[in-house]
Parts: C-alpha cells; sequence; structure tokens
C-alpha cells in the first residue's frame, strides 16, 4: 500500500477508493460523538433504572402499610370468609405480637409469594427497551415477597442472623425498635413493615388519621372497634 499524492492515501491493490485524511479524522470524530451519546444513554437509563429500583421499594413499603392499616382498623372477624381467614390474625397479632416468630417458613412467606410469582414469571419475557420498568417490578415484586419475613424479624429477639441484625441496625428493612411503636395501643400509627421508611413521614402528615376521619364520616363506621373489643376480651 502507499499514499497517492499528499493528504489521500490508497489501500494497495484496491482500485479507485481513495481516502484522505481529513475524511479519516471526521470518520473518527463521529465514532466519538456517537460513543459520546451512548455513553450519556447509558449513564440516564442506568439512573433511571435505580430512581425506579428505589421507587419499587417504597411502593412496596406503603403498600404494606396500607393492606396492615386496612386490616388493623376496619372490618370485623364475623365478616364471611375474610374475617377468620385475613382479619382475625391481625388481631390476634396485636395480642400475642411474637406468634408470629413461630410460624415456619411456608406459613410466613407463602401467601405473598402467590401474588409475586406472576409478576417475576412476566419479568423473563422483559427486552432491554423495557429494562427500567422491570427494575421497578423486580423491586417491587422482591420486596413484597419478603416483607411477612421482614415483619417476623422484626419480632425476633433471639438467634437473629448478624447480617440481618445490621440491615435492621442501618434500616435498610423494618427495625425492631421502630416496629414497637406501631404496638402501642391503640395502634394507630406506623403502619409500614417492609423497611419502614415512609412511617415518620406519612405520621407528620398525619395520613392514616385524615383518612379514618374521611372515611368515618362518610359511612359512619368507627376506626378499630373490632380491635378494641378483641384486646378487651384480654383484659
Amino acid at each position: 500500500m502507499g499514499f497517492g499524492g499528499l493528504g489521500v492515501w490508497k489501500p494497495t491493490g484496491v482500485v479507485g477508493c481513495p481516502v484522505t485524511v481529513a475524511e479519516i479524522v471526521e470518520t473518527h470524530k463521529e465514532r466519538g460523538v456517537f460513543c459520546a451519546q451512548l455513553h450519556g444513554m447509558l449513564l440516564c437509563f442506568s439512573q433511571l433504572a435505580f430512581i425506579l429500583f428505589f421507587a419499587g421499594i417504597l411502593t412496596a413499603d406503603f403498600a404494606s402499610g396500607l393492606v396492615h392499616w386496612g386490616a388493623d382498623t376496619w372490618g370485623s372477624v364475623d365478616i364471611p370468609v375474610i374475617g377468620k381467614a385475613f382479619l382475625r390474625p391481625f388481631r390476634e397479632h396485636h395480642i400475642d405480637p411474637t406468634a408470629i416468630t413461630r410460624h415456619d417458613l411456608i406459613e410466613t412467606n407463602g401467601d405473598n409469594c402467590m401474588f409475586t410469582i406472576f409478576p417475576l414469571a412476566y419479568l423473563t419475557l422483559v427486552t432491554c427497551e423495557g429494562y427500567p420498568w422491570a427494575c421497578y417490578v423486580f423491586s417491587l415484586a422482591i420486596a413484597v415477597t419478603l416483607t411477612n419475613q421482614i415483619h417476623k424479624w422484626s419480632h425476633t429477639y433471639f438467634g437473629l442472623p448478624r447480617w440481618v441484625i445490621i440491615l435492621q441496625d442501618l434500616h435498610v428493612i423494618l427495625p425492631r425498635k421502630h416496629h414497637r411503636i406501631h404496638h402501642v395501643s391503640p395502634h394507630e400509627t406506623y403502619f409500614c413493615i417492609t423497611t419502614g421508611w415512609l412511617n415518620y413521614p406519612l405520621a407528620r402528615l398525619g395520613f392514616w388519621q385524615k383518612t379514618e376521619y374521611l372515611i368515618e364520616n362518610l359511612t359512619g363506621h368507627k376506626p378499630r372497634t373490632d380491635d378494641m373489643q378483641w384486646a378487651r376480651k384480654t383484659e
């Protein structure tokens, strides 16, 4: 190969395809711009994925609080089907909070796993374009799956693995001391039991109390009447 004139490079054996130095430089510039754009896009993509991953955990924490609040506050164990199957364990939990620590792995986590197995299976079909959304669904599903286990750990004071205690102390998951606030009668605050991150801001906003006030005025039903009756049975 050789040069066929100043600033022109001719590949040997290739006829009629001179490439100027300027063209080579321009090509490298275009590649550099493309790489920079790709890097920026991937950075934004990863930041969005991280934000949505974090949002999934917050959603799970709020959902745990909403379900916990609803079951603690409204309804009666005399309601057909859901009364004994769903509401009664919440009433009994306030009477004997440590009973949950005697539940085995399946009893503790089985119900939540039934809800999350389908969204987790769906994630196996997600393409790269749906990656940020997949991060949200994944973190939400995993956090929901672990919620009852985390709640169980918050009532366990002996024999916890060291790494669980560290996560509790760092408030990555629901701490034991933090959850005790909810178990002070009349059990009207700090309902979130996945991480507990939303308990303080929701309490500051008076979110649960305002919602209860609204529902009571619309329906005439007073909050926690059934829970209080259960508490009186043990006095």
